[in-house]
C-alpha cells in the first residue's frame, strides 16, 4: 500500500483547488450542459471477469496497450478506467458510464498520476504519491479539519485530497472501492480510484448516456462548470482519438 507507507516522503503537491473531488450535488444555477455532452464513448470496451486471477484489470492489456501509444496515457491508467467502466456498466446499466469520462476526469486530476513528473507504476500507484493542497481555509480554499487522523493524506490538521483521481477522506470513506482484488481499498491505488470514481459518478441521477445525466454526475464530482467543460472536452478528444487507433 505505497500511498500509506510513503506518507514520510516525499510528497507532490496539488495547487489547485479545482483539483478535489467533493461530495455535494449540482448546483441548480449552474449553466446547461455545452452542445457537445455528452463526450464520444470511444472504442468499446471488451467485457471483463472480475473473478480473474491476479489483477485483472490486465484483461484489457491488448485493448490498452494500442491506446496507450496513440493517446499519451499509461497503459495501467487505461486499464484501470476501462475495467472500472466496464464493471460499473455491468452492474449498473442504467448509469450509462463510458471510459471515456475517466479518462478525461484523470487528466484533469493528476495527468492520469503523472502530475509534477510523478511516475504511475504498472500496480497502479504513483512515485511519489499525490495530494492536494491543504484544505486551511486560506483565500479561494474551502477549509475542511481534518476527518481521518491523516492516515490517508499524511495531515492531522487539514484535509487533503488524495491519489490520481483526488478523493477527500471523507468522500473516500464512503466510495472506496478494491478495484483490483488485493484485499485493500487504497485512494493511491488507481485500479481502486478509477472504480470508486465511477461508482461516485453512477450515484448522481440521471443516465450519463445523456447530456443532462452526464453534466450533473461530472458536477457533482466537482461542483465547477468551468471542470465539468474541461473534463468534458478531453474526454470528448480522448473518445474521437481512440476511434482512429
Amino acid at each position: 500500500m505505497a500511498g500509506l507507507l510513503g506518507l514520510g516522503a516525499a510528497l507532490v503537491v496539488l495547487g489547485l483547488v479545482v483539483l478535489l473531488v467533493l461530495l455535494g450535488t449540482r448546483d441548480d444555477g449552474l449553466p446547461s450542459p455545452p452542445a457537445n455532452a455528452p463526450p464520444d464513448t470511444g472504442i468499446a470496451v471488451p467485457p471483463v471477469d472480475p473473478a480473474a486471477a491476479g489483477r485483472p484489470q490486465e484483461q484489457l492489456a491488448a485493448w490498452a496497450a494500442p491506446l496507450a501509444q496513440a493517446l499519451d496515457v499509461p497503459q495501467t491508467a487505461l486499464e484501470a478506467y476501462g475495467y472500472a467502466a466496464e464493471l460499473t456498466a455491468a452492474r449498473q446499466p442504467e448509469c450509462g458510464i463510458s471510459w471515456t469520462v475517466l479518462v478525461g476526469i484523470g487528466s484533469v486530476e493528476s495527468n492520469h498520476g503523472r502530475y509534477d513528473g510523478a511516475e504511475l507504476r504498472d500496480d497502479g500507484h504513483s512515485v511519489p504519491p499525490i495530494r492536494g493542497a491543504p484544505l486551511d481555509g486560506r483565500p479561494g480554499i474551502r477549509e475542511i479539519r481534518d476527518t481521518d487522523s491523516g492516515r490517508l493524506d499524511g495531515d492531522p490538521v487539514y484535509d487533503r485530497a488524495v491519489g490520481a483521481m483526488q478523493f477527500l477522506p471523507g468522500t473516500w470513506a464512503r466510495y472506496g472501492a478494491d478495484g483490483d482484488g488485493d484485499g485493500v481499498a487504497d485512494p493511491d491505488d488507481l485500479d481502486d480510484a478509477a472504480l470508486a470514481a465511477a461508482e461516485y459518478l453512477c450515484d448522481a441521477p440521471g443516465d450519463m448516456s445523456g447530456a443532462e445525466g452526464w453534466w450533473r454526475a461530472v458536477l457533482t464530482y466537482n461542483n465547477s462548470a468551468s471542470y465539468g467543460r474541461d473534463v468534458l472536452d478531453r474526454a470528448d478528444s480522448y473518445g474521437q482519438a481512440s476511434r482512429a487507433v
